[in-house]
């Protein structure tokens, strides 16, 4: 582990961090929190010298303001007829810039913060962030919301490298991965906190994932930065696959050995056509189309247990961290749906079970939060979304936990996306298989608030 010491240099504060053993403190999510004191490393796996930060990255989000700018770029559009644009959208340019002022100068705090503790600082915009600027860092800092630590963990492949999330607009923002809101503007206070070793190490658990089979296209589309429309999403990819087919001069028809992916999922993993309520038109005489809808065709195996075709909406299997995000909306229940049961079951056998509004909140409640695991937990959780059973397709669990994920696409325009901002294609051949490694752990800080 990795903990900050004092050294007085030039009269000035220097973070160091040193390593830590894994018995040095304790590691159970929520547990109470136990001041940690400068040492040498006492495990093997771990470097046995300091460790001192003095070259850490910051990557920025981009704001909305500076998306809608990138995004008429090219249109020659001016600032004004921006301003007229986002007015007709009912969106409000002084507003989208004032959010955008928000963040540049939290950011700004953040970074002078930094170098007034002599450490060098890049400043790197999310399209600007690769693995040479992981390369280069000695920890990186994340300044946005949620959406940009999800990117910044997503190519941190080691676990020794420190990542930490600043919200840089708590107003908007929820920011449950990143430090509570007050260290935004007091982020100097943190360092000290870091210094003085008041804080607490978080391994949070990632998924990783081997793509092998027919169709493998390794080469993934940024969302977030492409913002793309169904089709030109499905066009990416198909340039992307001809790219990889000229540089390599590989045929993908052919079958290809396990590959595992350079990438690691802090959230989730989401498989299932590229959009999921896609409808095709079918044409049965000249002048009748029907509209139908696309579900995901795919075959699964958990634990190394036998294939099952399904069909669905898609699959989503997350982490701990992810339990408390898409997968807890995918699978909560609502108070209504509880009272409906609880009805039924009351008149088919004859229980006086309570139907006031106290009970079925509390039973509600209970359910929905055990949705939710810990962070450290390496375990996979797994939701079948609105599942087709009949005489071909079962669906035998729709959720559940598991220590490996293995799927067979039989889509044919399919995607993989890795915790909502990178996408694989992952059509008809491909096999995933989606599993955890200790090795994979991400290092994240935890500050009392």
């Amino acid at each position: 582990m990795v903990v900050c010491s004092v050294r007085r240099m030039t009269g000035r504060c220097v973070v160091n961090l040193v390593c830590f053993g894994n018995r040095a403190v304790t590691q159970m999510y929520g547990n109470s929190l136990r001041p940690i004191h400068t040492s040498v490393c006492n495990s093997s796996s771990q470097p046995k010298s300091g460790f001192k930060p003095e070259k850490v990255a910051v990557v920025t989000k981009t704001t909305r303001y500076e998306f809608e700018q990138q995004r008429y770029r090219y249109s020659g559009l001016s600032e004004e007829d921006l301003k007229q644009l986002l007015r007709m959208k009912g969106s409000s340019y002084s507003g989208l810039l004032e959010r955008h002022n928000i963040h540049t100068n939290n950011v700004e705090h953040i970074v002078k913060s930094l170098r007034k503790e002599g450490i060098e600082v890049r400043v790197v915009k999310r399209g600007e962030y690769d693995k040479e600027v992981v390369r280069w860092a000695d920890a990186i800092i994340s300044a946005g919301g949620d959406g940009t630590m999800l990117l910044v963990a997503s190519k941190v492949l080691s676990k020794d490298k420190p990542v930490v999330g600043v919200n840089t607009d708590p107003e908007r923002s929820e920011g449950h991965l990143c430090l509570p809101v007050r260290y935004t503007r007091a982020f100097p206070e943190a360092l000290e906190k870091l210094c003085r070793g008041e804080f607490r190490w978080l391994w949070r658990q990632r998924i990783r994932l081997h793509l092998e089979g027919t169709g493998i296209n390794p080469t993934p589309v940024d969302l977030h930065e492409a913002q793309l429309s169904l089709e030109q999403h499905s066009q990416a990819h198909r340039i992307t696959t001809m790219d990889s087919q000229r540089r390599t001069g590989t045929l993908y028809e052919s079958f290809s050995k396990p590959s595992l992916l350079p990438i690691r999922s802090l959230n989730e993993i989401f498989i299932g056509e590229s959009l999921s309520s896609r409808v095709k038109l079918k044409s049965f005489k000249p002048h009748v189309k029907l509209l139908l809808h696309r579900a995901s065709y795919y075959e699964i195996s958990v634990d190394d247990g036998p294939w099952e075709k399904q069909k669905s909406s898609g699959l989503s299997i997350c982490t701990g961290t992810g339990s408390k995000a898409w997968s807890y909306n995918i699978n909560k229940l609502a108070e209504q749906a509880v009272e409906q049961v609880l009805e039924i079951g009351r008149s088919q056998t004859g229980l006086d079970i309570p139907l006031n509004h106290e009970f079925i909140e509390k039973v509600t409640d209970e359910y929905n939060e055990s949705l939710v695991f810990s962070p450290e937990d390496r375990r996979l959780f797994f939701s079948v979304r609105e599942p087709i059973v009949n005489r071909v397709f079962s669906s035998s669990r729709q959720r559940g936990f598991a220590s490996k994920v293995c799927v067979r696409s039989r889509c044919w325009d399919a995607c993989m996306v890795v915790d909502g901002g990178t996408s694989f294609e992952f059509n008809d051949g491909a096999i995933a298989t989606i599993s955890m490694s200790e090795e994979d752990q991400l290092r994240t800080v935890v500050l009392e608030n």
